[in-house]
């Protein structure tokens, strides 16, 4: 079966520094990969390189079988789902136009088509429609969140890149946050790849947990074998320094 995603011997360097070597990696459609590591160790690096924002040096990135070096970019970004800390509303556009952006370059200006997309993932985030004509500013963190999460997903994509997007809410909403992504990823069957540098959060959505150090896979395994196993000391440092409960 052809994976979701596909890292085949990949390098990545910026100057003298060396942040991904020989990297490889495959992530199957449906899962929720969640990557927590050190500060630089390349944990953005591989999430750009899946939507063509950053190119390997070395190696080869596979999206559902065929090589990103060899398909049209802008079509590859139109179909991968990308939400970043802090949401990054359009902060000019309402609710809507924002969520609308990308179905309606997709959907050739067919209005209806949209606004059901609009409908279906306002109510999928658990937002009310009567937000939809609001702006940004006028929002919660965690509304403007969702609404990024709606606007990442509106164009129905199969793969959804995510960057240590809950890491400017406050504690309560993050942990709801949290649920309803879960549950969404769940709903919807999408393939996750979720940035964060928090293992508490990594155990908790992932269905693998990626641990990386200095550019190179740590631990790749179950919420509950990283912990309950640890393969070296970095791994166990991280778990015995950030966790205080089990699986």
């Amino acid at each position: 079966m052809i994976s979701a995603i596909e890292f085949k011997n990949v390098k990545k360097v910026y100057g003298d520094k060396v942040i991904l070597e020989n990297f490889n990696l495959a992530i199957e459609q449906g899962e929720f990969l969640t990557v927590v590591g050190s500060s630089g160790c390349g944990k953005t690096t591989l999430l750009k390189m899946v939507n063509g924002l950053i190119v390997p040096d070395e190696g080869e990135i596979f999206v559902h079988g065929k090589c990103t070096k060899d398909v049209d970019i802008i079509e590859l970004r139109r179909n991968i789902g990308y939400a970043i800390q802090g949401s990054v509303l359009f902060p000019h556009m309402n609710i809507e136009e924002n969520i609308s952006y990308v179905p309606n370059l997709l959907n050739k200006r067919d209005k209806i088509k949209t606004k059901d997309a609009v409908k279906k993932w306002m109510k999928i985030v658990r937002l009310d429609e009567e937000l939809l004509k609001r702006y940004p500013n006028e929002l919660s963190g965690g509304q403007q969140q969702r609404v990024g999460i709606a606007r990442a997903l509106a164009a129905s994509p199969d793969i959804l890149l995510m960057d240590e997007p809950f890491g400017a809410v406050d504690e309560i909403t993050r942990s709801s946050l949290q649920d309803e992504i879960i549950r969404i990823q769940k709903e919807a069957n999408v393939t996750i790849i979720f940035i964060t540098h928090d293992i508490r959060e990594a155990l908790k959505l992932g269905s693998r947990v990626l641990v990386m150090d200095k550019g190179k896979i740590q631990q790749l395994d179950t919420p509950r074998e990283i912990l309950n196993n640890p393969q070296n000391d970095f791994v166990n440092k991280l778990i015995e320094r950030e966790v205080s409960y089990t699986i």
